[in-house]
């Protein structure tokens, strides 16, 4: 089928979904990856995956000399990837996004606080282990009060984008592993989890000089926490408002944990 395909299948059974400490029992399910609400063919699905590649391409080469400037590449970074899925689904490309509840918001919280505390204590480990680099992206910001407020959008901005450059190559797994390898739900949702936990720390090996144990182990391990949060919501806007939460935190404090951003 080369579009879209509109036939919904039944909802996973309770036995094919994740324990209760993952997944809501709420009925939800992700979207796209089994036709519903619509099928996307190899080819939409491989074109959404590049053009989560190029916007990260922008984001990394589009000269940025200064907070201000910087909303431009962050912009694109994340308007690519919309911008492809919206191409892809149509208008049901407002799936990966649900409405925001109070619990939502709790959720945004624990899942800060889980992810900064997961981070710090691999970091400790990987840092007594293996020689680290910090984070060349973290500065001063520049530009005064304007400038600050870039910052703090500009990163908003970004952090949404890293989560799109996420939650799109997981949702394209699902889809491979389970309708084209004929796998468990349970079993595609845990290797696409730790798939695309590998991804973004690759992704990251520039920030920190190549160095892969920091890549992989201390960004990659955050980004498992991250994803939960979207795992157990359905929601882009949980997973997202933990990553600002997070990042926005140590933006704020200013010490040397902010080395460890993400």
């Amino acid at each position: 089928m080369d579009a879209h395909e509109h036939a919904a299948p039944p909802p996973a059974p309770a036995d094919d979904r994740l324990g209760r400490l993952v997944e809501r029992r709420d009925g939800a399910d992700f979207p796209f990856y089994d036709g519903t609400p619509v099928g996307l063919s190899a080819g939409r699905w491989t074109t959404v995956c590049v053009a989560c590649l190029v916007a990260f391409l922008v984001l990394s080469f589009v000269p940025a000399p200064n907070d201000l400037l910087a909303l431009v590449p962050r912009i694109l970074f994340t308007g690519i990837m919309l911008g492809a899925l919206g191409w892809a689904t149509g208008p049901c490309w407002r799936a990966i996004f649900r409405r925001v509840g109070i619990r939502d918001v709790g959720l945004m919280v624990l899942f800060a606080a889980l992810n900064y505390v997961v981070t710090v204590l691999v970091a400790l480990l990987v840092s007594s282990l293996f020689t680290t680099s910090a984070n060349s992206a973290v500065g001063a910001p520049t530009g005064g009060v304007a400038g600050t407020v870039a910052r703090y959008l500009g990163t908003a901005i970004q952090l949404l984008g890293e989560e799109l450059l996420t939650v799109l190559p997981l949702l394209a797994l699902l889809h491979v592993l389970t309708v084209r390898a004929g796998l468990s739900r349970r079993t595609a949702i845990l290797l696409s989890w730790l798939v695309t936990a590998v991804w973004f720390g690759l992704l990251h090996l520039p920030t920190y000089d190549g160095n892969l144990a920091q890549a992989l182990l201390v960004i990659g391990v955050a980004r498992l926490v991250l994803t939960l949060a979207y795992l157990r919501t359905k929601n882009l806007w949980v997973s997202t408002g933990a990553h600002i939460l997070n990042d926005w935190t140590l933006l704020t404090i200013g010490t040397g944990t902010a080395a460890l951003l993400v």
